[in-house]
């Protein structure tokens, strides 16, 4: 059917999920439902579905049986000469056949209608017919000309043709009433067909939003698995890096301390590695809380220091926390990378100075994680970096609902003084 569309329809639905009623459907509702069905070939329009063929029958039917009823009338009528009726017969065929077009210029009919009907008695079932299609098919502005000049016509013509049966007045009331009839009963179906379609569109666009909804917050849990992987091997790296360093600039160490690298450098590399490998791991499964082995916490505190002792670095742990296994995992999990950070940075930026790692805070009043170290001894080293990690911290801690600061200390200027991370994490008692 052609015609305004009552509500855009997404294009990108596939075909199979319309309902197997398809043909029980108007073919207009169908090709907005389903906009890949089967089409004309010569003008591109829809195919006629099932019921399209059943109604436009049943109203080439009730015109020519309306028609046939005229029809006698006006055989009737001594009034009117033989070949006036059957001009009006002729006339009232033609209108019959034409309401197989109103599908395709509904309009256009309904125009056409006014001067046949005018001059036709038997056309006034086709007429009936192509008001109703108008004011299925096309928006009010329309159907409210066509009929107010059909209305505007029914005095004149009942003057000109009066009904045998019906008195003037009676038969102005009544047809303007059927003509008002069909108008309504027109917008009604036009109102429904709209709702449908309205109805279909809202739940596509809610399927859509949905998708959308899960497209980001899987797009955020990979941004947050990244974060953690920055964290993760830049520690691990850092390490590999030291220890490292240590063999290239004193080839003669004794071999116990040789080893002792070797060991760590090893060591690190397969944490490195392992690490790396459940990341991936929960990349390719989508889900973040896919990891293989636990999250780090506040408890693993003192194993992160341990290490970074191992690889020959001064840390002071100041944990004030009566019970570390009473902090929530995320917010625990949240200070251990922060203090994991601080501690990389310390080891690539303050080589040899001591670090200061100050944990403390109750429930109910948050947790508080520091990292500090003073200027490091000799020259400070130039070593590149972007800044990202300082950047993945703070991102980190506005997620978890706290805040963080980070930035030069001390009497030097930035870069040539001492170096504070510090931040506050909630804690609900």
């Amino acid at each position: 059917m052609s015609g305004d569309k009552p509500a855009s329809v997404p294009r990108d639905e596939p075909a199979s999920a319309l309902p197997g009623r398809r043909w029980l459907l108007p073919s207009a509702v169908a090709a907005e439902l389903d906009p890949d069905a089967d089409r004309a070939a010569p003008s591109g329009r829809p195919r006629r579905t099932l019921r399209d063929w059943v109604v436009d029958f049943g109203c080439f039917l009730l015109a020519v049986a309306i028609g046939l009823l005229a029809a006698n009338t006006v055989t009737d009528d001594p009034d009117i000469p033989h070949g006036l009726a059957v001009a009006d017969q002729a006339l009232g065929a033609l209108a019959c056949a034409a309401v197989w077009l109103r599908r395709r210029w509904p309009l256009g009919l309904a125009v056409a209608m006014i001067p046949v009907g005018l001059v036709s008695n038997t056309a006034g079932g086709a007429g009936l017919v192509a008001l109703f299609t108008l004011a299925v098919h096309r928006p009010f502005r329309y159907v409210a000309c066509v009929a107010g000049v059909q209305l505007a016509l029914l005095p004149a013509f009942f003057w000109l043709r009066p009904d045998p049966d019906l008195p003037y007045l009676a038969a102005l009331a009544v047809t303007a009433l059927l003509t008002s009839a069909v108008v309504g009963w027109g917008m009604f179906v036009r109102s429904k067909r709209q709702l449908m379609l309205s109805l279909r569109d809202r739940a596509r666009r809610a399927e859509t939003e949905a998708a959308l909804r899960a497209e980001q917050a899987q797009r955020l849990a990979r941004e947050a698995i990244a974060r953690e992987m920055h964290d993760v091997l830049a520690h691990r790296l850092t390490l590999l890096s030291v220890h490292a360093g240590a063999l290239e600039f004193r080839p003669d160490a004794p071999r116990e301390e040789v080893a002792r690298a070797a060991g760590v450098i090893r060591e690190s590399a397969h944490e490195a590695l392992q690490d790396l490998r459940e990341i991936i791991g929960v990349l390719r499964a989508g889900d973040s809380d896919d990891a293989g082995r636990p999250q780090p916490t506040l408890a693993a505190l003192d194993g992160l220091v341990a290490e970074s002792r191992s690889a020959g670095m001064k840390v002071v742990l100041d944990n004030r926390v009566a019970d570390p296994a009473a902090v929530p995992a995320s917010v625990g999990r949240t200070a251990y990378r922060i203090a994991q950070e601080g501690l990389t940075n310390a080891r690539k930026h303050a080589p040899g100075a001591e670090v200061t790692v100050t944990v403390r805070g109750v429930a109910g009043e948050g947790l508080t994680v520091t990292v500090a170290n003073p200027a490091p001894p000799g020259q400070v080293p130039k070593v590149p970096g972007s800044g990202q990690g300082l950047i993945g911290l703070t991102e980190r801690a506005t997620l978890a609902g706290g805040r963080l600061e980070h930035g030069a200390v001390g009497d030097g200027a930035a870069g040539d003084g001492g170096f504070r991370i510090r931040a506050w994490l909630p804690w609900g008692g």
